[in-house]
């Protein structure tokens, strides 16, 4: 039975005449562990659908007592592994259980590589561009606004100086979904120094706050939001807030980028990438 209607099955229940205190109490319980797990569901399906590696496939998910199972089909054993990484890093989901199907002719039924944009909801493209916000050590203090109607993005509010309105711009513009960034973001130079006063008063305390497995996950998904990388071949680990990256990359503009972006995520003393590869890839 799917999650709402399950949902609402539990709101009838818990009103029917003559429900004991105890009854009650236990419907309740149970309405709002399922109410958890809906949450749950939609954020692998939104984390899904913002991947463009997943994105095209049917992926089905269903949450049970912080265990996600996923069923459907997929083109191959990375994309497999990478919806059970994905899935596994949403909070409260502590087990995994991948059912999916491995079928290499998936990507040829017809519809599964549509236009992307299309295939991105408004708000969860919002959302995804507020996030990138929010974790980038340069704009996480700004008050941007942040609205999206088909692909196209509006940014307002005010940045600190043009350094910061520009990387406001080219996060939401490097965000796969996006076809156009409008950025109506003002300066304030009345507020400059008073802005860039506080950020820095509170660097050094927020600094720290940051665990490693916090910065990993942030680096990993901020690379995978990127329209210009393949996030999916690099490898990120995070040691007292210095970050390494690992494994292939298409151009050394691409390792540039990444080294770029893992600098800009919050708590990041550090990025390490001498292993990380340049590597031509041949053509298919």
């Amino acid at each position: 039975m799917p999650p709402l209607k399950k949902i609402a099955l539990a709101v009838a229940t818990a009103g029917l005449l003559g429900m004991t205190p105890l009854i009650a109490e236990a419907a309740q319980g149970d309405l709002q562990a399922q109410l958890t797990q809906a949450r749950q569901e939609g954020s692998i399906w939104t984390a899904f659908a913002l991947n463009r590696h997943l994105s095209p496939f049917n992926i089905g998910v269903k949450v049970d007592q912080g265990t996600a199972t996923l069923t459907g089909k997929v083109e191959n054993q990375v994309d497999k592994d990478l919806a059970t990484q994905i899935a596994g890093d949403t909070q409260g989901i502590n087990k995994v259980d991948n059912q999916m199907e491995i079928d290499p002719q998936v990507a040829a039924e017809p519809g599964t590589k549509a236009n992307m944009a299309q295939r991105f909801d408004d708000a969860t493209l919002t959302a995804t561009i507020k996030s990138k916000l929010l974790w980038n050590s340069v704009t996480e203090g700004l008050n941007i606004d942040v609205t999206a109607a088909q692909g196209v993005v509006t940014l307002k509010g005010q940045a600190k100086d043009a350094e910061a309105k520009q990387l406001a711009g080219s996060l939401a513009s490097n965000t796969d979904g996006v076809t156009e960034v409008n950025n109506l973001i003002s300066l304030s130079a009345r507020d400059t120094q008073a802005i860039k006063e506080q950020n820095q008063a509170e660097a050094s305390s927020v600094r720290e706050e940051f665990s490693d497995a916090w910065i990993t996950s942030k680096v990993k998904s901020s690379l995978i939001y990127s329209r210009n990388l393949d996030g999916l071949n690099i490898k990120v680990e995070t040691k007292s807030g210095v970050v390494s990256l690992n494994g292939v990359v298409a151009n050394y503009a691409e390792k540039e980028l990444a080294v770029e972006i893992a600098r800009n995520i919050r708590g990041v003393k550090g990025v390490d990438a001498d292993t990380l590869r340049v590597m031509t890839r041949s053509a298919e």
